[in-house]
């Protein structure tokens, strides 16, 4: 609405025109006139006045059917209309308010009631405009809000789209490697092609026999405790797991993303897998479970790609290299890692091997040089060497703390630097499920004290620390609080 607002004055008489002119413009509102309906009709689309004071009486078009046309113009906003007459007739009033006008006033007008009542008009026109604009506002904002729905339900679909791919590649890859496909838009690498790779097979000695007479549970339990331990090493490896059923893991490398070292990483994996399971054989042991762990590994080209269906699709690796790698796995006795010939060619040097000599294996129709992996090197790193740098990376209170469990002939039933999921914890006595940490724990990250204490609670271990203070200063009291917690030893007198 204008400010000061614009009326329009419509009637055939000059006199009342310039009367009704004047009062208004006394008040401070501008005044245009028209002298019929036809007239005003032109002049309220082009000027779009606040408010007319309309006669009913005039030639050409009367005031009825002026105010009947203007209210049916939806081209128009709202403009309120007083119907302004001569006649005192209520049937003039009525048929002036049904036509679409807002009030009426009779003449002769009275000035107060003319100011009154066109006051009260242009506030019903302020507050009409007010909505009318809220309106266009809420218009405008919903378009707008539809459009970003519409942008937010295509980005919402996209990342769903990603998380599914970046689920279904977590199936089989490293964390790291899907989330780098997926964000490089490599996808296509997964389509069906032939690659040179080394496979990885690993199993249970004795499982079966196991899972003839133990209760289901407790084959969950198992195997529960052996995928928690090799599933971190798998990961780690960033090998791509092929196969999971089981006790049975297949897992291979150099594809799909190509890697310099996939013999190397598949016997470094491998052993790592070994040396884990022994850990847990002590108390599969102790609880009467006879299971041991086996590993077969060869190198050759296999098809790999995607299989299944919609709901399920698995990514794996077809050929002979996988036939060769599960067969060795089957023939290795615990804790062997048999390896083929171009396995053993490619890590040589790293690792001491055993001829084992060739072997006819089911399925394949020669005999195949077979050698198994006697322990990985690590750069030629011998035992003694290992433990000497044990040794010489121990900090003072790792030391005290280890002579005191060996003056109390302790020392035989704790491991150095012990591995226990993604955790390197200072002393553990696997038997006991007893884990002893100097220093409040070295070898945990800053603030990580919860985390593991959590972890290792929830795997059934009991957490000790011990500072240098208490070992310095009360060495027996430190001794008497682990053997209390240990409980009788089986053999005190029994060495390492």
């Amino acid at each position: 609405m204008r400010e000061p607002p614009l009326i329009l004055v419509v009637d055939d008489v000059l006199d009342n025109v310039d009367i009704l002119q004047l009062r208004l413009e006394s008040q401070g509102f501008e005044v245009i006139t028209a002298a019929d309906g036809e007239e005003a009709l032109a002049v309220i689309r082009d000027k779009l006045p606040d408010l007319v004071l309309l006669d009913i009486q005039m030639p050409k078009l009367d005031g009825i059917e002026t105010v009947k046309q203007l209210k049916a113009d939806k081209a128009l906003p709202f403009i309120p209309v007083i119907m302004v007459t001569a006649r005192a007739d209520a049937k003039d009033v009525v048929a002036g308010l049904e036509a679409g006008g807002d009030d009426y006033l009779t003449k002769p007008v009275d000035q107060a009631a003319l100011v009154a009542r066109a006051r009260a008009m242009l506030r019903i026109k302020a507050l009409h405009d007010i909505v009318q604009e809220q309106a266009r506002r809420l218009e405008d904002q919903a378009g707008e809000l539809a459009l970003w729905n519409k942008d937010l339900e295509a980005r919402v679909e996209a990342q769903l789209g990603e998380l599914q791919r970046m689920g279904m590649l977590k199936r089989f890859l490293a964390p790291q490697l899907a989330e780098m496909i997926v964000s490089q838009g490599e996808e296509r690498i997964l389509e069906s092609h032939r690659r040179d790779i080394v496979v990885v097979f690993c199993d249970l000695r004795g499982f079966t026999a196991f899972a003839e007479t133990a209760e289901p549970e407790e084959m969950l339990d198992l195997l529960r405790e052996y995928h928690e331990v090799l599933g971190p090493l798998v990961t780690r490896s960033e090998g791509t797991l092929g196969h999971f059923s089981g006790d049975g893991i297949m897992v291979f490398f150099n594809d799909p993303l190509p890697c310099p070292d996939p013999a190397e990483r598949a016997i470094r994996m491998a052993v790592e897998m070994r040396e884990a399971v022994v850990r847990l054989q002590v108390d599969w042991r102790r609880r009467g479970r006879e299971i041991g762990f086996g590993v077969g590994i060869a190198q050759g080209y296999a098809t790999l790609g995607q299989i299944g269906f919609a709901e399920r699709v698995d990514y794996t690796a077809i050929g002979t290299v996988c036939n060769l790698a599960a067969r060795l796995c089957d023939q290795a006795t615990d804790g062997q890692i048999l390896i083929s010939k171009r396995v053993a060619g490619a890590v040589e040097r790293d690792v001491r091997l055993d001829e084992i000599g060739d072997l006819a294996l089911k399925g394949l129709s020669q005999a195949v040089a077979v050698f198994n992996v006697k322990r990985n090197m690590r750069g030629g790193q011998q035992p003694n060497e290992r433990a000497r740098e044990l040794r010489n990376n121990a900090t003072d209170t790792e030391r005290a703390l280890w002579w005191v469990l060996r003056d109390k002939q302790l020392g035989w039933r704790f491991r150095r630097q012990f591995v226990v999921g993604p955790y390197i914890v200072d002393f553990a006595c696997p038997e006991a499920r007893i884990v002893i940490e100097a220093d409040g724990g070295q070898h945990a990250e800053p603030g990580d004290h919860d985390r593991r204490d959590a972890f290792l609670e929830e795997k059934g271990w009991r957490v000790l620390r011990f500072w240098n203070n208490d070992i310095q200063e009360n060495r027996d009291g430190v001794a008497q609080r682990i053997i209390e917690i240990l409980g009788p030893s089986p053999n005190l007198t029994q060495s390492p």
